[in-house]
């Protein structure tokens, strides 16, 4: 099996700015490298067939992508409404400021077929390409966020993948998000 990073995945992985809540002293070469030549612990199914997860042991100083939300830390959540990319519509996102979560024992790093990557207009050369990186705590993937799998179910046209929203799923990303939230330096 064989793993690059899609221009989007490096974009948000690897910013040209680097910040703190993004892949910390690793860089995208080597990152892929390490894909191609460790094996994960787990191979996870994603939220579709074309959809994997790899979780790997966090080799880098990266820290965990979510903090839970407590009456001690309620005060420093922020949220704007926010596109991705210049073709994407805003939409509300919420996250902390001011808080430094602890480093992440995993890495689970979220990649897509080449098929499904050539219907959503990116080309790869080879059969996988990587759209995203969780830094957890634990070595299992945390749910998708409610909006991620909203624009999903649009379609390719409004920056999703075209999966029907499934309502279980959907729900128990609420339960999750409503008790966690991101960060920002």
């Amino acid at each position: 099996m064989s793993i690059v990073l899609t221009p989007f995945a490096r974009r948000r992985l690897f910013p040209a700015e680097p910040r703190s809540n993004t892949i910390l002293d690793c860089t995208p070469g080597d990152f892929e490298r390490h894909l191609n030549d460790v094996s994960p612990l787990k191979l996870l199914d994603g939220y579709a067939p074309f959809c994997k997860l790899h979780v790997h042991r966090n080799w880098t100083p990266t820290r965990c992508l979510t903090m839970p939300v407590t009456d001690d830390n309620r005060h420093l959540l922020r949220s704007a409404y926010e596109a991705r990319s210049r073709d994407e519509l805003p939409v509300l996102v919420r996250w902390f400021e001011g808080v430094q979560p602890p480093v992440a024992g995993y890495l689970v790093v979220i990649v897509y077929s080449r098929e499904q990557l050539a219907k959503e207009g990116t080309s790869i050369d080879v059969d996988w390409g990587v759209v995203g990186c969780l830094y957890t705590a634990g070595p299992e993937e945390i749910p998708m966020a409610p909006i991620t799998m909203m624009r999903n179910a649009l379609g390719v046209g409004e920056g999703g993948s075209g999966v029907p929203l499934d309502h279980e799923a959907y729900r128990r990303s609420v339960a999750f998000w409503e008790n966690n939230a991101n960060w920002r330096p």
